[in-house]
């Protein structure tokens, strides 16, 4: 299988993470994929030029993170990231969800930053999702906590680890961590994992 990915989307990075998490490195070529440009080749591959995309051996192709970390769980490898069987599956969708409502607000606010000049920045987008942000680490400085969140590695964790991992030490800064000591000691603890450290963003070209 190929998975193709930009080594800064959020979303690539958390299908990554799944695929080191399930042991699959061997069965999965991960491939740098060029967007946000005229005539890319990727776009002979994957129409809509999103990532990540996943192509299968038989050529037929995943689009959406959500997706790919589905097929990619019911591969054969353990652990089990979405455990049906759990009785605390329906918490662990809670989680996730919440965690995934952080990711796709931080990924509005680092678009803002890694592709529009300063000049064309929205700051009613950076602080419509800075605040947002904030707000989402207040819950999770209470849910990390939770059981779920410290139980054998699953989707909530993931995300949440892929939502924050690594932010504090961009360029342009989101400063969650003061005032949230469980919190940041838990993506501390999270960010010793090999398929968190292993998928840290490159810093950005400016």
């Amino acid at each position: 299988m190929k998975m193709h990915v930009t080594f800064t989307s959020p979303y690539a990075r958390l299908a990554r993470m799944v695929v080191i998490e399930k042991g699959l490195e061997d069965r999965v070529e991960v491939l740098g994929a060029q967007t946000r440009t005229t005539d890319s080749p990727y776009y002979d591959i994957n129409p809509s030029g999103r990532v990540p995309y996943l192509e299968l051996d038989d050529g037929t192709g995943l689009e959406e993170s959500a997706l790919i970390c589905y097929y990619l769980d019911h591969l054969d490898g353990a652990p089990s990231l979405m455990p049906h069987d759990d009785p605390d599956h329906l918490e662990a969708k809670r989680l996730e969800a919440l965690a995934r409502s952080m990711l796709d607000g931080m990924g509005v606010w680092g678009r803002e930053f890694a592709y529009r000049p300063p000049e064309l920045r929205s700051d009613f987008i950076i602080g419509h999702e800075t605040a947002r942000a904030f707000r989402m680490c207040d819950v999770f400085e209470i849910e990390v906590e939770n059981p779920v969140m410290n139980g054998p590695v699953n989707m909530a964790q993931l995300t949440l680890a892929c939502a924050l991992h690594g932010r504090d030490n961009r360029p342009q800064g989101f400063h969650w961590r003061e005032g949230r000591p469980k919190l940041a000691a838990w993506i501390d603890k999270m960010g010793a994992r090999p398929s968190v450290a292993n998928t840290l963003p490159p810093p950005p070209e400016h």
